[in-house]
């Protein structure tokens, strides 16, 4: 059983198989550790129970990350997209309308716009002020 500590680069070139056993073999290490303390063994058992239980958290962020990262590619063309993959932002700008939708303009506003346009002025405007 291993006793040093598992490197994240190390895990980021291993398939998922690969991961799994890793995975199961430390936690069946982390159980005996903790076997071994309640029957009253000695303290240096603390430190290694710590740094296998860090193993664990980073053999299982390796493997959701990698996870996440095979379901953004399979749903990246897609229409929808799962709610934990999309992109977090604020609540407000969630809602906001798109680039698309505050561009259209409607009927009535571009006949406005186009029998009403803004108008130019040669005059500089007078701001109240004497120079």
């Amino acid at each position: 059983m291993s006793t040093t500590k598992v490197k994240a680069a190390q895990l980021w070139g291993k398939n998922k198989d690969d991961l799994k056993k890793q995975l199961v073999d430390l936690k069946a290490e982390l159980a005996s550790l903790r076997t071994q303390k309640v029957a009253g063994g000695a303290n240096s058992k603390l430190t290694k129970i710590h740094d296998l239980r860090k193993s664990v958290a980073r053999v299982l962020t390796v493997i959701n990350a990698t996870q996440r990262a095979q379901l953004r590619l399979f749903y990246k063309n897609k229409k929808y997209l799962p709610l934990d993959l999309r992109v977090k932002k604020t609540r407000a700008m969630r809602r906001r309308l798109t680039k698309h939708e505050a561009s259209l303009v409607s009927e009535k506003q571009k006949k406005r716009q186009m029998h009403f346009p803004q108008r130019k002025f040669a005059v500089k405007g007078w701001n109240g002020k004497e120079s």
